[in-house]
Formats: C-alpha cells, structure tokens, sequence
C-alpha cells in the first residue's frame, strides 16, 4: 500500500497522519507531499521520520490512493493527474463535491455510491455538512426528510491557520482593554484583519466565504447543495444561514427538520444513539448538550437539544457539532480510504 498525501504539512494534513497512525491503517510506503518551502522537511512516522517531497506527476507513480487536502485550484489540476497514474483519490476539497462523476462521501451514510468512480475521484464533503448531516441521515432513513432550515456557527479555523491567529490576536487585544470594548470602541481596539471581515473577537460575523447569487455565502450554498447529494435527495428544500463565532476548534449546526412522517423526542434520540458516528448528549435538565469544547479533538458528531417542534409533530429542532479539523475534514477522508481497502 503506497500512500500519497498532498497538503501534508497544513492542518488537515497534519491531522490525517496522526490518524493513519491511531487507526493503523496499513500503508506500507506514506509519501508526504507540500509546497516547494517544506521541501525535505523530515515529518514523524511509525518508527522513523519521512521526508516531504514537492507536487509532480512522479511523486503519484505507483501509488494505490492519493489524499488530497489543497486548495480547489490544486485539486481541479493534480487529483486528474494522480487518477491518471493509476491511485484512487480522495479529494477534501470542494473542485469535485457537485460533479455528477464524482460520489461525494460520508461513510456512515453513503458507502455504497463508491461503487462507481468514472474519473477515480471520491470527493469529502464541507466540515460544516459533516457535523449535521450524519445524525440528519438516521432521522431521514425514519420519518423521511421533507425541508431543512440550517443555522451554522462556525470556528475560526474554518478559514486555516490564519482565521485562527487573527482570532487569538483580537482577543489579547481585548483583553487588555476590556473598558474600549464595554465602551463600543471595540473594532478601534481590534480592527479588522485579512481573513474576516469585521473582528472576530467579541463578535460574530454573519458570513462564511464569499457572497454569490441572492445574497447566499458560498458555505450557505455549499452545505444545502452538498446535503442534498449526500442523502440522495435532489429535491430537498434546504436553506442555511452560516455564521463566523469565537471559537478555535468545532463547527456547529442549529437545524429545523421537517419530515413527510411523525417523529417525537423519544423516537430521535433512540435512533441517534444507536447510529454510527453519532454522540447523544441530550439532558438539557443537567445542562448536556453538545458544545464545540466536547467535540474538540473527539471523532463523533455530537447531537443534543432535540426538541419536538411547538406546532408540527413533523418537525423536529436540533444542535449538532463536530470537530471540524478532525470528523470535518482528517477523518472523514481517513475513513474513505479504509472504505477502499
């Protein structure tokens, strides 16, 4: 088994070795592709340290599946040129989410569209759509899905490392001069960096991504398009609104479901603490339910404030969030490469 990682040394990719590593995946040959600047850097691994190498076609020869976790103009160019020679590839980036030849793939979900791969792509879905759709899917396989309302709030690391220190910098900023900030002074304090636009600390900030048609975000556009295609439902009505908070690490969802058949509390919560992937922390009596804190760090995609909407015994509210480094992103695509074993 030879193994090639493009994006080896970024946060994902970072990620994605150590889970190879937790979860003993047999890769005989790990091949650790990055940018020409970590060039011959030497990354732990097993027992040794291995060398990363620079994106070509030679570094794909002989390879039995590619992991790729680079920007879509990388993907759109290389993950062709890593299928051409041969590797099956999983692509973390959003080039091939929408493609009509490429499965989009969760696999507690959907293992079976890997059945077919014309182009030898297999594409991940967003962070975001993963922390919701892998408990939306059990209570769809019940009482069939009928209309989605989303509301994220997503962690800084959503936009990389650079989301994550311009975060970091605006709360000590504010946290020496907490008066500026009960005074209203606060984006003098904290001004704005180059990854958001508007502070970030002490704040939140109702985009994600750039704006597209009808004032939809591309994250908006992202996570009901890719919902759709994941549960196999080309028509499901579902619309989203993403928004940037706080917090490092954990992406959550806020969802009103509506579904062709009664559900209650009770019947939700036997099916999601019984399906794969997903972690019932619902006792809002002793103040349990899912926070991006919990999820930090763990594999599961946590599920909680399930309330029976007040005028639909249809309709369901819940809050779901998962770790959208680890389960969002690193292990997501770990999983489908087990699945190819």
């Amino acid at each position: 088994m030879r193994l090639v990682l493009v994006g080896a040394t970024g946060a994902v990719g970072s990620r994605i070795i150590s889970i190879l590593e937790e979860r003993r995946f047999p890769v005989d040959e790990l091949v650790p592709v990055a940018s020409a600047r970590s060039k011959g850097r030497l990354i732990p691994f097993g027992d040794g340290e291995i060398e990363v190498r620079t994106l070509s076609e030679d570094v794909f020869e002989g390879a039995d599946i590619a992991l790729f976790d680079v920007p879509d103009e990388l993907s759109l160019e290389w993950a062709p040129v890593a299928a051409g020679r041969g590797a099956v590839v999983v692509d973390n980036s959003a080039a091939f989410r929408m493609d009509d030849e490429v499965p989009l793939i969760v696999p507690e979900v959907n293992p079976s569209q890997m059945t077919d791969l014309p182009k030898g792509i297999i594409a991940s879905p967003n962070c975001t759509t993963l922390a919701m759709v892998v408990p939306m899917a059990a209570l769809h396989g019940a009482a069939e899905l009928k209309r989605l309302i989303l509301s994220s709030f997503q962690a800084a690391s959503g936009s990389g490392q650079p989301g994550i220190d311009e975060l970091w910098d605006q709360t000590q900023r504010a946290a020496k001069d907490p008066e500026a900030i009960r005074e209203g002074l606060g984006r003098q304090v904290l001004e704005p960096g180059g990854t958001f636009s508007h502070p970030l600390a002490m704040n939140v900030i109702p985009q994600c991504g750039s704006f597209k048609e009808g004032g939809y975000t591309s994250e908006e556009l992202k996570l009901c398009d890719e919902t759709r295609k994941i549960l196999g439902l080309p028509d499901l009505p579902v619309t989203a609104t993403c928004v940037r908070v706080p917090v490092v690490v954990g992406h959550g969802v806020a969802a009103h479901a509506e579904f062709e058949n009664p559900i209650d509390v009770g019947e939700a919560r036997r099916l999601l603490a019984a399906s794969p992937g997903v972690e019932l922390s619902d006792d809002p009596e002793h103040s349990v339910y899912p926070t991006p804190l919990e999820a930090a760090g763990r594999d599961a995609c946590y599920v909680g404030r399930i309330r029976q909407d007040r005028f639909d015994t249809k309709a369901l509210e819940l809050f779901c969030v998962a770790d959208n480094l680890r389960k969002g992103a690193a292990l997501n695509t770990v999983q489908i490469a087990e699945l190819l074993l």
